[in-house]
């Protein structure tokens, strides 16, 4: 999930909707600091559960604070970051449709674009598209 946008409901529908079974890797927003509180003080624990944290919440904040998942994190800046940047340079800012099938269909088709794209990018030879010189010019010389 996106830093700035752990939303607790979302978090505790994620959690109902899996029944446990996934658990939200985002990162704990740093505590606001009030006008009337005193600068000299440290911030409050934001891994720490806080009043009126759902279970769900709770444990987020908890996986949150160990250095395992926060490098689990990190690893979406080089793989979903790159995707949801070309996405949105492609045209991708919203979808042209609605309901769930059409949605679906949608980002099927992106997918497969997408990664149709980068194996010409990465694996030209798979599709006959060599980058080297052809091997009657390679043998000529």
């Amino acid at each position: 999930m996106d830093g700035g946008f752990p939303a607790h409901e979302q978090i505790d529908a994620v959690h109902e909707h899996t029944q446990g079974r996934s658990a939200v890797i985002a990162p704990v927003p740093e505590p606001r600091k009030t006008k009337a509180e005193d600068h000299d003080e440290p911030p409050p624990d934001k891994h720490r559960r806080k009043d009126g944290d759902s279970d769900a919440v709770a444990q987020w904040r908890a996986r949150m604070a160990h250095s395992q998942i926060k490098d689990v994190y990190k690893q979406r800046t080089a793989t979903a970051e790159c995707v949801n940047a070309l996405a949105r340079q492609r045209g991708l800012l919203w979808l042209p449709v609605r309901g769930l099938a059409k949605v679906r269909a949608v980002a099927y088709l992106y997918a497969l674009a997408h990664n149709l794209m980068r194996m010409v990018k990465i694996a030209p030879q798979l599709i006959g598209r060599a980058t080297a010189a052809p091997a009657a010019a390679q043998a000529a010389v």
